[in-house]
Order: C-alpha cells, then sequence, then structure tokens
C-alpha cells in the first residue's frame, strides 16, 4: 500500500461527519472515479469530512487514514454511539423499507435490519467473541478470510490486500493498527529476527524493493507457518515457511525483513 496523502498539503476545510450508506465505499487516491482504490469504509461507519469538492469529498477514518470517496456512498450524520450498533460477520439483512442487501465482515447494522441468512452481534459482545489473544487472533485470520481474492485497498473477505486483513483482523480484537504496512511496521515492539522463530499473532515485512521499504505484511501463525493475502498467490494463503520445495515460500523468505510483536 502507498503512503497516504501528506496531510500539510491537503487545504482542510470545515470538518463535518458523515456515514456510510453502501455495504462498501471506496477510498480513492485522488476525486475521479478512475482513480486507483487506497481503502475502504463499511456500512453504518462514520467519517470525517476534511474537504468537499462538488460530488467528492475528501474523508478520514477512524484510523486517520485519508481518501476520496464519491458523495453518493455517504449520509451527513452526527457521530452516534456504535456500542449499540450491530456487527456483521457476514451476513445477508432485509431493510426496514423491504431491501434486501449483503454486508460485509465488520458493517454495521441499521437499528431495523433483519438478519436472514449469516450473522451479526451485538457491539457489546465482540471483546467475548474475539478476545484479545494470540490464539484466537490467528483463527480470526486463517477462518474469516479464507478464499478471499487480493484486491488493492480491500479490507473485507469480499476482497483484500495484505494489511487490510491484518488491521481488520486486529481491529476485531480490539487491536487498532494503521492502515498500510509500512505505517504497520512502526507500531509495537521487535521481535524474532529469524523468520522461522516467529510466534503467534507477530506481524512479519517483507519487501521486494531495493530500498528494503516495507511492501508485505503477513500474520505469524506459530510452528513455522504464515497467513496472509499475496498477490503471488492470487489472495488468501498459509504458508509453511519451510517447506524448501515451495519456490513461492523460498522467494518470501529472501525478502524477510523482520517481525513486530503488537499484543
Amino acid at each position: 500500500m502507498s503512503a497516504p496523502p501528506d496531510p500539510e498539503s491537503i487545504v482542510v476545510s470545515t470538518v463535518a461527519g458523515a456515514i456510510v450508506v453502501a455495504a462498501v465505499a471506496p477510498m480513492l487516491s485522488e476525486p475521479h472515479v478512475s482513480s486507483g482504490q487506497v481503502s475502504q469504509q463499511l456500512a453504518g461507519h462514520h467519517v470525517a469530512i476534511v474537504e468537499d469538492q462538488d460530488d467528492w469529498l475528501l474523508v478520514r477514518g477512524c484510523d486517520d487514514y485519508e481518501g476520496w470517496m464519491h458523495r453518493g456512498y455517504l449520509a451527513r450524520q452526527a457521530t452516534t454511539n456504535d456500542n449499540g450498533r450491530r456487527i456483521s460477520l457476514g451476513c445477508f439483512v432485509r431493510t426496514h423499507d423491504g431491501r434486501a442487501r449483503s454486508l460485509p465482515l465488520r458493517a454495521l447494522l441499521a437499528s431495523r435490519d433483519e438478519v436472514e441468512e449469516g450473522e451479526a452481534i451485538w457491539a457489546d459482545e465482540v471483546r467475548s467473541r474475539f478476545p484479545m489473544d494470540a490464539a484466537a487472533i490467528c483463527r480470526s485470520a486463517v477462518e474469516l478470510y479464507v478464499g478471499t481474492s487480493y484486491q488493492w485497498g480491500g479490507v473485507t473477505p469480499w476482497g483484500a490486500d495484505c494489511s487490510g486483513l491484518v488491521q481488520s483482523v486486529f481491529a476485531l480484537h480490539g487491536v487498532q493498527l494503521p492502515r498500510d504496512a509500512w505505517q504497520q511496521a512502526r507500531v509495537g515492539r521487535e521481535a524474532a529476527g529469524n523468520i522461522l522463530d516467529a510466534r503467534a499473532a507477530d506481524l512479519l515485512f517483507f519487501s521486494d524493493r531495493p530500498d528494503a521499504h516495507v511492501t508485505h505484511v503477513a500474520i505469524g501463525l506459530g510452528e513455522r507457518r504464515i497467513v496472509h493475502l499475496a498477490l503471488g498467490r492470487g489472495g488468501y494463503a498459509v504458508e509453511q515457511l519451510d517447506a524448501e520445495g515451495d519456490e513461492y515460500v523460498r522467494k518470501l523468505r529472501t525478502r524477510f525483513l523482520f517481525a513486530r510483536t503488537v499484543l
């Protein structure tokens, strides 16, 4: 993932709030539809409006990450208490006016949405369902994103990139991390120096650039395994890091930089 816009280069207008009304709303690098996606916001989540350019709004999420979003994805609304909301674990709902729609993992349901398929839980259940411990985090990463395709800027099991997986899974377990891999590499404390010694829920960082700038992140599972969303795999993969016969794994090991512990 690339760096977010430099805050000092942005002319900031009066900050207002809005709520995402689409199931998934793309955040783009520039205010036009053909520009690249840098991240996503999910239904029911609040964003701050930093700048207004006709149909396009520069918005900032709760992780302070910024991107351009078309106003069609948003409704102006003051911030409310999300603790009284239900959180989608992947569900199909019927809205109060009879419309049907699917909501991805971590989207927030409207108060009158009725769940017809899948599961949603109340916000105050999240801590007990998704405790802040290494084994639980690894289990969520392995089970909730299985089969996910790689999508630059994505954050859900409908399509995600490496740092989107990491940020979303850890957020479920009450650990707030920055959006991009290079930002996540600055969090926590130094962990194993050898890739084979990484522990469960450690973050492992990689680079395919000559300057060793972080370009990829994976979640350690212990026992010399990782889970990640990798372009080279087309998406979700669990890797056995000592699999010497796997060409992709051998290349991955040459790109390893360091690991960090964030718990």
